[in-house]
């Protein structure tokens, strides 16, 4: 049917009512796309894995690629503290199956556990005897648990100096106080970028063994400060070795997360502090 007829039919006025109508529908639908080029992308994956507050109850048991650095930086420790506690000399060799405690008991007189089979068939399952050491008490007097006494921290060195910034991406993700949200700074950057040596200092731990970092270095700079990188996607230096400020030692990657970032930390005495106070300003 054409319009004239329509229009015919309808009438002049209602005719024209019923065009704006369309033309104004027409306009309303345009306005409201808005086009792909200017969309505002919000990142919503600042912070890293949320890390747990200092474990002060039970114990750990030493894994394959452990080091007392990295169980201390897992657990919230000063490794210094961590290391007194369980009675580990420098240069805090651990090795596996040893058991790392952080409640403060004593395991200098531990008892033996030996497993025995039975003799006969009706008694094939295991037994366990546990044998107490030679000259151990053997008085029925229940012991009163004590509570256990925290080791002494250590006090706390001067920060290194000459700082430098890990990467040169964008700031993505600041430090928060909150113990459920960011220990650090997370800064985007390119697949394979390099990742730098924020001060000099001796690689402690070179691994993917702590959940939510990824592929991760962490640098002793000093008795009190150490700093750590995280998901990279290749480790370009290895425990032990020396590094330089500004020197490369990894290449920025997504492990262990859903983008690719730099998530780094600078940590005093175990305890997580805003890398930006150490940074220079840029």
């Amino acid at each position: 049917m054409s319009l004239t007829v329509i229009a015919q039919r309808m009438g002049i006025t209602s005719f024209q009512r019923l065009v704006t109508g369309l033309v104004l529908s027409t306009l309303l639908v345009g306005c409201s796309s808005t086009p792909s080029g200017n969309v505002r992308v919000v990142d919503r994956n600042n912070n890293a894995a949320p890390q747990r507050p200092t474990v002060t109850t039970g114990q750990y048991v030493v894994r394959r690629g452990d080091t007392l650095f990295s169980i201390a930086f897992r657990y919230g420790w000063d490794y210094k503290a961590l290391a007194a506690r369980n009675n580990i000399p420098a240069p805090y060799t651990i090795h596996p199956g040893q058991t790392i405690r952080f409640d403060g008991r004593s395991g200098s007189t531990p008892t033996a556990v030996v497993t025995q089979s039975g003799s006969s068939a009706s008694s094939s399952s295991k037994t366990t005897v546990i044998r107490r050491p030679a000259g151990a008490a053997t008085s029925t007097v229940p012991s009163v648990a004590s509570k256990p006494t925290p080791a002494p921290m250590p006090p706390a060195g001067p920060a290194p100096t000459g700082w430098g910034w890990p990467s040169s991406g964008v700031l993505i993700g600041k430090f928060s106080s909150n113990g459920s949200l960011n220990k650090g700074i997370d800064i985007a950057g390119d697949l394979g970028q390099p990742v730098l040596a924020a001060s000099d200092g001796t690689v402690v731990y070179a691994g993917s063994g702590l959940r939510g970092y990824g592929e991760l270095v962490i640098i002793k700079h000093s008795d009190t400060y150490v700093s750590a990188y995280g998901h990279n996607r290749r480790l370009l230096v290895r425990e032990g070795q020396q590094v330089k400020v500004g020197q490369t030692i990894a290449e920025m990657g997504s492990t262990g997360t859903d983008r690719v970032k730099l998530h780094f930390e600078i940590r005093r005495q175990g305890k997580p502090v805003d890398p930006l106070q150490f940074l220079p300003r840029r």
